[in-house]
């Protein structure tokens, strides 16, 4: 017979069993897996648990599991949703999942574990390039607070800034040498890095209005600099 101390060290060392004698414990008991609260493994059945804390596979049999749909691009970037973020670590963090679900590394599996891999890899190079462009970032931050920015908002802008823009794009026009275009593209990038940091002042307030119109006006400046990329191409 074993004694509460003894049952209780077993389970701490993860040798105690949850029904039959042997068993490894697992994190779900049969009431949540009757009811789906916890998900199971599609290949052996068994619970699912994470593994470094990412659940990519089933801790049972290692197979790669489907993606988490409820699972928002800072979860699975690691990252704190904040419009701060740490591009270095974000960086280190997308090579590590592509490490861990390329599809190049399925090549010997099952065709559903193919698929799975392309779909997880999708969603690391989507949450990758969202997080990491400040624009980008800021839109898809403001989308998880239930604030959208749609398009065709000129209405929504005051003249002085509008004038501002067509002024911008009037000498991108008539530039006609890569160093006129550089001193409009040094131009732009100052005036972006002014809204990224009154975005981020935005956020920290959480004044998601106050972000969403500095947003705005990123997405006007990032459309200059869309146009200067093309016109220095053929140069």
């Amino acid at each position: 017979m074993w004694s509460g101390r003894t049952r209780a060290l077993l389970r701490v060392w993860g040798l105690w069993p949850t029904g039959v004698l042997g068993r490894r414990p697992i994190s779900c008991n049969a009431a949540s897996l009757a009811g789906s609260n916890c998900p199971q493994c599609w290949n052996c059945g068994g619970p699912r648990g994470p593994i470094g804390g990412d659940g990519f596979f089933c801790p049972q049999c290692r197979a790669l599991q489907p993606p988490d749909s409820t699972r928002d691009h800072f979860s699975l970037m690691d990252c704190n949703r904040s419009f701060r973020v740490d591009t270095v670590k974000l960086q280190h963090r997308y090579q590590q999942l592509q490490r861990l679900v390329h599809p190049d590394f399925f090549s010997q599996r099952s065709q559903i574990e193919k698929d799975f891999s392309e779909k997880h890899s999708t969603l690391v190079n989507d949450a990758y390039k969202t997080l990491l462009a400040p624009l980008t970032r800021g839109v898809y931050l403001l989308k998880l607070h239930g604030v959208e920015i749609p398009q065709g908002t000129d209405c929504e802008m005051d003249r002085e800034f509008l004038m501002e823009i067509m002024d911008i794009n009037e000498k991108l026009a008539e530039a006609q040498n890569e160093a006129a275009m550089k001193e409009i593209e040094s131009i732009v990038r100052a005036k972006q890095k002014e809204l990224t940091d009154s975005v981020s002042r935005a956020f920290e307030q959480d004044d998601f209005e106050k972000a969403k119109e500095m947003l705005t006006k990123m997405r006007y400046f990032s459309n200059v600099e869309e146009k200067i990329k093309l016109k220095m191409i053929p140069l």
